[in-house]
């Protein structure tokens, strides 16, 4: 597969070539808000996720601009999201006026109504972050005590020549996780693993990328971070590509050059799309992972969550498809570093936003 490249597009990286010779240490105000709040094609927001030791997976937004397409759209607010052993999935998008949100620009520090996160760093060199969300009948009170040093492609921004930018920093690709979740009347305390990321853009997802895969991987010895953005059209088809590898606490690999392979192609009937079952990423001698989907955990068509008239509006005048899927997949890792060769096998959660189709439509 021969990457687009538009010489326009420019990505942060400290190089040589689309990789970081020098990897720059996360700094406290990398997780700190940074667009003017309520300026139009401004969006910000700070993702966590948590997979539990009972099967369970919660995912907890809070958005100081909403960058996803539909009515929720810049608006303030947090997201809530409970997928249950059983497959039973509750999701709740609750929306605040300006006046509910504050946040700090010097560190991870959010108060939306309520809700709110926040980092401790006295506890030793990995911070602590706190999350804190209860709406309704639905609530969760984590801590993250970071196990991996943070991390951000180079300076974390991609520049879209005159269109604009995204900025993308990862505060701990992977911490243990512990507190309690309340589904319901139920209080259950939790334990597992959980990831952070904190992203920035000033203009429309849909304007610019066709599709977006990301996730993690963590092995025995290794925890791994990828993205891979399809751009369009506008950009000649650039692809941003970026990767992180981590033995124990310290990441070494740092990079946007590695091969990015998709093959057999399963159409969704409730997404819309298609989704590639198998998943390559390699760096010639370096390393080799391998997804195989083992179960779709979440197969969506975005216009779903449209009022009927926005979804008709969306669908046939603005030509939008948006389509969204959370995969468990199997994964096979080889590592070659500091002259030792490890294979390691296990399974991971990794994710697909698509405004365009993929693949073939059985």
């Amino acid at each position: 597969m021969i990457d687009n490249i538009n010489p326009n597009v420019k990505e942060g990286w400290t190089g040589p070539g689309r990789r970081d010779g020098e990897i720059y240490p996360l700094k406290p105000e990398d997780d700190a808000l940074h667009i003017e709040v309520g300026v139009k094609n401004q969006f910000e927001w700070w993702y966590f996720d948590a997979h539990l030791e009972d099967g369970s997976t919660i995912v907890a937004f809070f958005y100081a601009s909403n960058p996803n397409p539909g009515p929720s759209s810049g608006k303030i607010g947090v997201e809530l999201v409970l997928l249950r052993p059983d497959g039973r999935k509750t999701q709740k998008f609750v929306k605040y006026k300006k006046s509910d949100f504050s946040a700090s620009r010097e560190k991870a520090e959010v108060k939306i109504g309520g809700n709110y996160l926040e980092v401790d760093y006295s506890q030793g060199d990995l911070p602590v972050y706190k999350i804190h969300l209860d709406e309704e009948d639905l609530a969760f009170d984590l801590t993250y005590k970071c196990q991996v040093n943070g991390w951000k492609p180079g300076t974390g921004f991609s520049n879209f020549a005159d269109l604009g930018y995204f900025a993308w920093v990862v505060p701990f690709p992977k911490a243990s996780v512990s507190g309690t979740v309340r589904d319901g009347d139920n209080v259950m305390e939790v334990s597992g693993v959980g990831y952070h990321d904190h992203n920035w853009l000033n203009f429309s997802f849909q304007s610019i990328i066709e599709y977006w895969m990301w996730g993690r991987v963590y092995s025995e010895n290794f925890t791994i971070s990828y993205a891979f953005i399809q751009c369009n059209d506008k950009v000649d088809r650039h692809a941003v590509k970026v990767l992180m590898v981590a033995k124990g606490r310290d990441v070494f690999l740092s990079s946007g050059e590695y091969e990015f392979t998709q093959d057999d192609f399963e159409y969704s009937e409730a997404a819309g799309h298609s989704f590639p079952r198998t998943i390559s990423i390699t760096v010639p001698g370096e390393l080799e992972v391998k997804l195989d989907v083992a179960k779709v955990f979440e197969a969506e068509n975005m216009l779903d969550n449209f009022h009927p008239v926005l979804a008709f509006l969306a669908k046939n005048v603005l030509r939008m498809k948006p389509g969204y899927f959370r995969l468990n997949s199997d994964f096979s890792l080889k590592v070659t570093h500091e002259g030792v060769t490890y294979d390691e096998k296990g399974s991971t959660l990794h994710e697909i936003v698509t405004f365009k189709q993929l693949g073939p439509k059985e």
